[in-house]
């Protein structure tokens, strides 16, 4: 396939890289159980690395650090500020009006999450929704602007559902003809237009299904260099096998920050090796400030703690080592980052693949993931499916759930598959299959969660849902939005066990209970204990006489 639209006179002068590592790269591949002490091993390496930005924060890691290591979110935060200081921006990952969890929340919990994440040491919060609803991230730039962050608004990337032409004649003959493509390049433009009017400072492509080929990537790249006065930042993962190429198609094309990770984080489920792009880098004669010195510093440490979340490892294929500045790469494969270089200057998609993946196999990444890739879904999304199924014993149906995903996710409006619309999306199809297994109707078995999309709590979806259907489901033809005026805050109890403290003590706390309920509730409890008995230690007890002469007599008696 050959692609057109790429603007070589854009290829910037310098290349910023975004580090992934300490977020989504562990999140991607070890399930973000990287504890705080193995992070402060590599945060001196990081400061001498000096990359544009580190994403550290958000995402899952608030909830997993609390629920699985028993670690404070806001002192990660803290700790990794003041390890690394100003020299690299610190980024967070945000659900827009949802932040972390699936309900919208009042403007007085975004204004406090923005203001104490700004004030712990983010630089830069990566603002994104499920929806593509320019409505949710509209309090979240202006919170974080306000408070002197840099507003980074995502536009998530997803592609249309592919429907047989059975299907359509069908749908059509029922007078509810299926919707033309409904996400090309100007619906993704007009988004990251929308978001520039409202103060955004960058726009980031999102694809976190690695699902954007590179012929798409060179269109929008270009589309945005041209329509947007702000930078541009493409982030992409390597699971379906796309986003090597991808990458070097959107440097090519102009894109002034992008995604990666390190060596021994990087590749299948994660963002592409900054080792690679390093190289290409090299061979294009665009400028790549990072001290790699220092990066070859955190991924030798990297490649211990990897062996010691070993239990955690989705992948547990170790890419082969190497070190761009020290290593000579063998001829033929110094040939294929030439061809690879080469085939996306004139566009030959087919041949740009090869290469990269030529490049990837020689280094013992992870083949890209086939499954995925036809399925067209996120990783996680099908992952958190089979889960689902074989809890309920039934992954004899996987194909029929599958089957379900399109339909199912235009009955709701087509909403992009991204956490946590693929979530509820993806088990509603495995509630419907099951259904159907059982000779019941498709949604006899419906999700609270999959209600609140279709009556409209989490925003307006990127096609009108069937008021028939909202009917059905929801038992309202109208839609309701979620009102955020009803919102109750949880509640904060004192704690008798501990002299009555509040489980909460402080704004940053009372976040925390806000945002994760009952993880937090846990958490601080302990918190609150190990704490109290630090201050109270137990006060040792002398022995009576009698408990003296029986511990002699037993000793005398062996």
């Amino acid at each position: 396939m050959y692609f057109c639209g790429t603007n070589l006179s854009v290829m910037p002068h310098t290349l910023l890289i975004r580090d992934l590592t300490l977020r989504d790269g562990q999140q991607s591949a070890f399930a973000t159980r990287m504890t705080q002490s193995q992070i402060d091993r590599v945060l001196p390496f990081y400061k001498a690395a000096g990359f544009y930005a580190m994403e550290v924060w958000g995402g899952a890691v608030p909830d997993s650090i609390m629920r699985y290591l028993g670690e404070n979110p806001w002192d990660r935060l803290e700790k990794i500020h003041a390890a690394v200081g100003n020299v690299s921006k610190l980024t967070a990952l945000s659900r827009g009006r949802n932040l972390f969890g699936y309900a919208p929340y009042p403007d007085n919990i975004i204004e406090g999450f923005c203001k104490n994440a700004i004030e712990s040491g983010l630089g830069i919060m990566r603002i994104f929704d499920a929806l593509n609803d320019i409505d949710n991230v509209k309090s979240t730039i202006k919170y974080v602007k306000q408070y002197g962050g840099i507003a980074d608004c995502a536009v998530c990337y997803t592609i249309d559902p592919h429907f047989p032409f059975s299907e359509r004649l069908k749908a059509f003959f029922k007078g509810k003809p299926l919707p033309k493509k409904v996400f090309t390049n100007d619906y993704f433009l007009q988004k990251a237009l929308a978001m520039e009017a409202l103060g955004a400072d960058m726009i980031s492509i999102k694809d976190m299904s690695g699902l954007i080929e590179p012929s798409h990537v060179a269109e929008m790249i270009t589309l945005f260099k041209k329509h947007l006065k702000i930078p541009v930042d493409f982030h992409t993962h390597c699971t379906p096998g796309y986003g090597l190429a991808a990458v070097l198609s959107a440097i090519i094309s102009g894109v002034d920050i992008v995604d990666a990770v390190i060596w021994n984080f990087s590749g299948g489920p994660a963002a592409p090796a900054v080792e690679l792009i390093y190289v290409f880098c090299k061979k294009l004669g665009i400028d790549f400030d990072v001290d790699m010195e220092a990066v070859a510093k955190i991924n030798a440490e990297l490649l211990n703690i990897r062996k010691e979340l070993d239990k955690f490892d989705a992948v547990k294929q170790f890419p082969n080592p190497f070190n761009p500045l020290t290593d000579t790469l063998p001829a033929e494969i110094d040939r294929e980052f030439d061809n690879a270089i080469a085939a996306a200057k004139i566009g030959n998609e087919e041949a740009l693949l090869k290469a990269c993946h030529a490049i990837e196999a020689y280094f013992n990444f992870p083949a890209p993931n086939e499954l995925v890739k036809n399925a067209e879904i996120p990783g996680g999304m099908y992952t958190n499916m089979v889960a689902q199924l074989k809890e309920l014993g039934s992954m004899d149906i996987i194909e029929d759930a599958m089957k379900l995903i399109p339909t199912v996710r235009l009955a709701a409006g087509l909403p992009p598959l991204v956490t946590p619309t693929s979530q509820i999306v993806g088990a509603q199809a495995v509630n419907c299959a099951t259904s159907l297994k059982n000779g019941k109707a498709m949604y006899s078995n419906i999700s609270n969660q999959f209600v609140a999309l279709v009556k409209g709590e989490y925003g307006k979806t990127p096609v009108p849902i069937d008021a028939d259907f909202r009917e059905k489901i929801t038992g309202s033809r109208e839609e309701i939005p979620y009102d955020t005026s009803k919102h109750k805050m949880q509640a904060n109890p004192l704690l008798p066990q501990f002299d009555n403290v509040p489980l909460a003590e402080n704004e940053k706390e009372i976040l925390l209970l806000e945002l994760f309920p009952a993880v937090a509730a846990g958490f601080l409890t302990k918190e609150k204990g190990k704490r109290y008995l630090a201050e109270h230690p137990p006060v040792p007890v002398e022995p009576t006489e009698e408990e003296l002469l029986a511990e002699r007599l037993f000793a005398a008696l062996g």
